[in-house]
This record gives C-alpha cells, structure tokens and sequence, in this order.
C-alpha cells in the first residue's frame, strides 16, 4: 500500500491517507524538537502525499497544536484531514509555575481534565484558536482510559459519555465536525463506548500491533458491524518492533519483559529468512484490519520519517504471513496484507 492513497474513513464522509502523521513528538515529549525541524517533518509528509494528521491539547501543553496550525495554515483545507482531542482545558501560566513532565519547554499552560458539556465546548473552540484553522474533522474524547485515570476511570467515564459525549454529537449534528471517537490506550474501553453511544471512530494506542491482536475478539468485529473507523496508534508498541529485541528496547514505554522479548525475536527470524524489516512488518499489519484506514506515526526527524514511509511502501510476500501464522506468532484470524 502506498502512503498517499486514499481509503474511506469507516462510515464518517471522509478520506484519509493510510499514513497518518502523528504530532505527540513535535510537543516536545522527552526532549525538545526545534521549529524548523517541526516544519521540515511536516512539509516532507505533504511532499509525500500524506494528509491525515492528529494533534492534542495534551501534546506540549498545546505546543503541538500550535505547530500543527502553523506548518498546515497555508495549505488547502479541503486537502487534508485533522483531528485534535477534547477532556484537558488549557489554562494560562506563567513557565515557572508549570509541571511539564514528560514534556519539554512547552506550550505556556496548566493542563486540566474536563469532559464536561461547556468543557468540551470549550476545549474545541480554544483548540481552533491555536490551529488558527476553521474547523477540525475528527474530534476524540482523550484518555478516559484506566492507563491515564486509575481508579478514577469508571467515574471519568461516564462524564465523558454523558457530557463530551453529548458535546461532541451536538456539534457533529451541525456540521462542526464531521466524525467523533475516543482516543486510548485500551481496546476494552473503546468497545465499551460503542456499546453505549453512537461513535464515528477511535484512536487506539499499541493495543492492536503485530505483538497484540486481543481487539480482535470483541471490538474490532463491532467496529465493523457498525461502520466505526479505528486509527491505531503507537503500531511499535512504543519501540521494540522498530528496534527489535535488542538490549534496552521498550515495550510500552517500560523495559520490555522477556516473554516479549523472546516473541520478537521469533518474529525477526521470519524477517530475516523473508528479508522484510521488521518495522515495515508492524506498519503494514495494523492497516490490513478492514476496520483500520489509517495509522498514527509519530517522528522527531525528517529521516524518522522518511524511513517510516519507505518501510510502510516495502513489499512483503503473502508467504511471510502465511508462516508467521503457522509458527503462531500472529493469530490464524488476523488479516493481512
């Protein structure tokens, strides 16, 4: 699949390139990315043919959805497709005052949870002003999931599908947006809110990879009963399956355990006999879901990203697959390339 091909984005009257460009890392997460390489990454993408891209308040304290807006002002806006997320209101600080882990020199806010009904009014509109952009067309409910809220989770919940939800299917109806979801780190959660309310799409991050496919028993069947797209994200569960199991890779954002560590290795056996890289693997598997138009990537280089797209183009034989299934290395239900 080429990165600049378009497919429909579920039920929703959109389409979006199958490579997303994801905007985390231009938030300055970990270490800082200076403006020009923010800008560079985000006309090699456009160069590329890619026009899908996904920023946050959370990302950078808005840093990222100021830098979004700045690198897209000039271009068409019927040409690509954006979305941000709504649940934190940003509030301004002076940089003194600001906790900013695990972000760096950051936007000039305090970050707050609301996923109340004027909160998540709020929260789109002050969105907007940052983008300086007339209009987002996909819009997540942002970490209502337990990884971000622990114990809190079942309560923050039911906010969000009362008040954010309500929000977000009120602005849909009129044309303000054009698609709505929610956006987490956990499949059962994303499954959860489909059962309740009437939802466009998800964002669903590192949980449906070439390491996990446990989506597949339940939510991803119920997307595609019922129209709903899911952008994955975090497709290298947070590194190991672009580095592979090497000494220090990290499966979600921790040490990788060694029960990973021995899956992955396996997998690059296959790899190496069928002489696919290992990242072009994990890239290309996420988007063979017929539920899955698209994936998030997020780079800190315009190389990063160059490398992302020639991986995601690289060709893969049906074969190698075939025996990563026979090997039981990738469930007998997951579909592929």
């Amino acid at each position: 699949m080429q990165p600049d091909s378009k497919v429909k984005f579920g039920r929703a009257d959109l389409k979006v390139t199958p490579f997303g460009f994801g905007t985390a890392p231009i938030g300055n997460i970990f270490r800082e990315i200076d403006e020009e390489t923010s800008d560079a990454m985000f006309q090699e993408a456009w160069a590329q043919g890619v026009r899908y891209f996904d920023t946050a308040p959370m990302y950078g304290h808005g840093l990222s959805e100021l830098r979004t807006g700045h690198s897209l002002r000039w271009k068409n806006r019927d040409d690509f497709v954006l979305s941000s997320k709504v649940g934190r209101i940003l509030k301004s600080a002076r940089k003194k005052d600001i906790d900013y882990a695990p972000w760096t020199n950051a936007g000039r806010f305090t970050m707050h949870f609301d996923y109340s009904y004027d909160g998540t009014m709020r929260s789109v509109e002050d969105s907007l002003q940052r983008l300086n952009l007339e209009r987002m067309d996909i819009c997540f409910i942002h970490d209502i999931d337990v990884f971000t809220r622990g114990d809190e989770q079942p309560e923050v919940f039911k906010q969000a599908m009362d008040g954010s939800w309500k929000a977000l299917s009120d602005l849909r109806d009129q044309g303000v947006v054009r698609a709505i979801g929610v956006g987490v780190n956990e499949w059962e959660v994303c499954h959860a809110a489909l059962q309740q309310r009437d939802f466009d799409c998800f964002l669903l991050a590192g949980r449906y990879t070439l390491l996990e496919q446990d989506a597949l028993n339940e939510f991803l069947p119920l997307c595609e009963d019922r129209g709903a797209a899911v952008v994955v994200g975090g497709g290298f569960n947070s590194g190991i399956l672009a580095t592979g199991a090497k000494e220090g890779a990290k499966y979600n954002y921790a040490p990788a355990p060694d029960d990973v560590m021995a899956k992955v290795q396996r997998i690059e056996e296959v790899c190496k006999e069928y002489g696919v890289p290992l990242p072009a693997a994990a890239l290309q598997f996420v988007v063979a879901h017929p539920a899955v138009p698209t994936f998030m990537a997020g780079t800190r280089t315009v190389e990063q990203l160059q490398q992302n797209i020639a991986w995601f183009s690289h060709p893969i034989p049906d074969q190698f697959w075939a025996d990563l299934k026979t090997k039981g290395l990738l469930r007998e239900d997951a579909p592929t390339p």
